[in-house]
């Protein structure tokens, strides 16, 4: 087998070997020879080449957000690095174990004026884990911390920085190599079971509480037993409020938000408004019921998650360090419903939301709104579905979608910027087919993706095309001028027609209902990779989802 002549850099890739990295996403350079070589010469890594390096890391971000395990991207020096950086924030918000291997420049060589260096060393320190600088030569102390960097990216699943310093030549090989003493070490954890002590205060204060709300946001499909979603489903001081990412299902679940409780009048907020609010998962999309738990705060609010809390509503009483199902488990086992109104009061309130929901939908004229509404028929079971941030996932949030979909989306971190990367990273390693449902603004800004080898035959992109950012219109601040259209909406009249033949998808378009529900049906039957394309009007999208969202007036 061919090696790197320069011996860190073999010690690095044998470490990876024995850590069981499997994915290594390389985008091509010249100072990263060494690693690119050693990487792609050894059967046991499987390495993609992703030339723009923005594209590189969130197509690493996908294979890792599917696998859970470490994926390596790789770079050359220079401003290469900097470009991982919004695939990098996402994963450490979102908690997705990423590598980072920044080929550098030796030290001598930084700030001399020599072509193609930065300051690389620490430049992610904000949103990493741990930083491994290397020293130019190979040593006990380097594979230490290139060890100790891939244990903590594992435990405490996030992204992690490794900076390699390298000196020309770069790209010398060998086929035998010289690995120097690797460390067997482990970091320590946090603790994963709650103690006898705490669990039984909170399990006195959870059965005092009446009204009790469990909020969950992004989250791992089956993470959650069916019998404990059973017990919460059917306990009635319990309302459980599930956003589309939660990947949760029950009938008695509310799974749209937004729906909900927009309406609600004042009296209604502080009938809403729960002792006990008890969330798990990652990020939440529905801006209104963060607004709502903000004003109306419940008296304890515990977070379930082994790592992190995040004060979301300003009222963090207690962060759990358990995974959410164990500590639901035993404390479910261990109590009994509590009799109460809470989960009446809302199954009622939703019954007659859904019912009304469906009559303006069949009167809605085109827009995105009803798009939305017949793209989340008509998708077929049992696929994976990737969500583009903004508008896509918002509208999402207001359709129910059958539960065997599983459905991922950036939240961590909440940009436009690498969706389609994440979408394609994702399946090239799931087995289910894979739909991607974007926007016009983020599918043009990350064009690149689609620039890019390993895509497979049943990936499929439905994108909105509205001519623009449509949702600066229905936010607060919108303003019809030029000023806004320009800088705020940057409206545009580009399509992907051409974009699809030059990346080899086939394509379908559509600009009305019927050409949406013929669109729909050969899409969907198509068994090469594809882009659909739905044209919709910018000057009535808004209006059709303000006059839904007016729900004092539409749900009496």
């Amino acid at each position: 087998m061919l090696y790197p002549k320069i011996p860190l850099a073999q010690n690095l890739i044998e470490i990876f070997r024995q850590k069981g990295i499997k994915h290594i996403v390389i985008s091509p350079g010249s100072r990263n020879a060494p690693l690119t070589i050693g990487f792609a010469s050894n059967p046991e890594f499987n390495c993609f080449s992703i030339a723009d390096e923005r594209c590189a890391g969130f197509f690493a971000l996908g294979i890792a957000q599917q696998t859970r395990k470490p994926v390596a991207v790789v770079c050359t020096s220079g401003s290469a690095l900097l470009n991982y950086y919004p695939a990098l924030a996402e994963a450490y918000y979102s908690q997705v174990p990423f590598v980072v291997v920044s080929a550098d420049r030796p030290l001598n060589k930084i700030d001399i004026g020599d072509g193609q260096t930065i300051r690389q060393q620490n430049v992610f320190s904000n949103h990493t884990l741990y930083n491994a600088n290397l020293t130019e030569e190979a040593s006990e102390e380097n594979n230490k911390k290139i060890c100790e960097a891939l244990e903590t990216c594992v435990l405490k699943k996030g992204p992690v920085h490794i900076n390699i310093p390298f000196e020309e030549p770069l790209y010398e090989t060998t086929e035998v190599a010289k690995f120097l003493e690797i460390p067997n070490q482990t970091i320590e954890t946090h603790p994963v079971v709650t103690s006898p002590e705490l669990f039984k205060k909170l399990k006195d204060l959870y059965t005092s509480f009446r009204k009790k709300l469990v909020l969950v946001g992004t989250n791992y499909p089956n993470e959650i037993n069916s019998d404990v979603l059973e017990k919460l489903a059917n306990d009635p001081s319990v309302v459980v409020m599930t956003e589309t990412t939660s990947n949760l299902h029950h009938e008695k679940f509310v799974n749209n938000i937004d729906v909900l409780i927009t309406p609600f009048t004042q009296e209604d907020f502080k009938a809403f408004q729960p002792d006990l609010l008890i969330t798990f998962g990652g990020m939440i999309v529905s801006k209104r019921i963060k607004a709502f738990l903000r004003k109306y705060q419940p008296q304890e609010h515990w977070h379930i998650d082994p790592l992190r809390a995040y004060d979301t509503f300003g009222c963090l009483s207690q962060h759990i360090e358990e995974h959410p199902n164990n500590f639901l488990t035993k404390l479910l086992t261990e109590t009994n419903p509590t009799e109460s109104n809470y989960n009446d009061f809302v199954q009622k309130i939703k019954a007659k939301r859904k019912e009304k929901t469906a009559d303006f939908t069949r009167t809605a004229p085109y827009s995105d709104f009803t798009i939305f509404d017949k793209i989340v028929k008509a998708l077929p079971e049992n696929i994976q579905l990737q969500v583009g941030n903004s508008s896509a996932i918002r509208y999402l949030q207001l359709f129910d979608l059958n539960p065997s979909i599983e459905v991922f989306c950036n939240r961590g971190t909440s940009g436009i910027d690498g969706s389609t990367s994440t979408a394609i990273g994702a399946a090239t390693v799931t087995k289910k087919p894979v739909i991607l449902i974007t926007g016009d603004v983020s599918f043009f800004y990350d064009s690149n993706a689609l620039w890019n080898n390993y895509i497979p035959e049943n990936f499929k992109i439905i994108l909105i095309n509205n001519s623009g950012g449509g949702i600066f219109r229905i936010l607060p601040g919108h303003q019809k001028t030029d000023i806004f259209s320009t800088f705020f909406e940057t409206q545009h009249n580009l399509n992907a027609e051409y974009l699809a033949k030059m990346f080899g998808f086939n394509y379908f378009y559509a600009q009305n209902e019927l050409e949406v529900q013929i669109g729909l049906e050969q899409f969907l039957k198509c068994d090469k990779k594809c882009i659909l394309e739905v044209a919709t009007p910018t000057e009535v999208n808004d209006q059709v989802l303000n006059e839904f969202l007016k729900l004092k007036l539409l749900f009496p």
